[in-house]
């Protein structure tokens, strides 16, 4: 009969780095296409088959789906840097909810552009859809012209080249400070576009997105203020 000083420890095999990239990414691939899924099976349950017709080129629905799909990929990316950078576990997990959460939603979005016969990119410069003045995070109005100036973001919130080009060159406390505030900033812009659509549109589909991303990106902004402040750091000016 053994003793337990005879029984020798099992044998742990560490999953290889590669592997666990794989598998990450296959669930994120996997989470764009349940979006995809979803934004088709929703539109079709909520449209009245005998509406007049489906959201056509230059309207709010298909201008906000073709814009914010751009703006969330952005943040995807930005998350993409930060998980595979940063050595703080809070990051670390804040940045793949942030990939989870927004490549579902991009995934409804390409599902209703596929639906009404739409480009997943707008012809001709972003934001053309928001014809009137909006109310940013600080409750400053802006027209859309404003904010995609000669060599700036895109639309609002979104980081620049020089920004990215910026986040990629830093490492340890300035990187995961700095992801932070570009991050902040972008949901602060990604939620006054996603106002001002919701208010414009009669789609439920569309109305029920936009809640799904206030709650999210809501939650998120709270934490990442608080990460800054334990950081001892503020956020970008406006």
């Amino acid at each position: 009969m053994s003793s337990e000083a005879d029984l020798e420890p099992a044998e742990v095999t560490e999953q290889p780095s590669w592997s666990r990239w794989v598998i990450i990414g296959g669930t994120l691939l996997a989470v764009l296409l349940i979006g995809a899924t979803a934004g088709m099976f929703l539109t079709r349950a909520v449209d009245d088959p005998g509406a007049a017709a489906v959201p056509g080129r230059g309207s709010v629905e298909v201008g906000f789906a073709q814009d914010m799909s751009t703006h969330h990929l952005q943040a995807v990316t930005m998350a993409g840097i930060a998980r595979d950078r940063t050595t703080d576990l809070e990051i670390k997990q804040l940045a793949f909810d942030i990939e989870r959460t927004q490549l579902e939603q991009v995934g409804r979005m390409k599902g209703w552009l596929m639906l009404w016969d739409q480009p997943e990119q707008p012809i001709g410069a972003p934001m053309q859809w928001m014809t009137e003045p909006m109310t940013g995070h600080d409750g400053m109005s802006m027209a859309p012209s404003s904010v995609n100036p000669a060599g700036g973001a895109l639309m609002p919130g979104m980081a620049t080249d020089t920004e990215l080009t910026k986040l990629r060159s830093l490492s340890g406390r300035p990187f995961d400070v700095y992801f932070l505030q570009l991050m902040l900033r972008h949901h602060q812009g990604g939620t006054a576009m996603a106002q001002y659509a919701a208010a414009r549109s009669s789609v439920p589909a569309l109305k029920a997105l936009v809640n799904s991303i206030l709650t999210s990106q809501g939650a998120e902004m709270d934490q990442i203020k608080l990460m800054l402040s334990v950081r001892n750091a503020q956020p970008l000016p406006a």
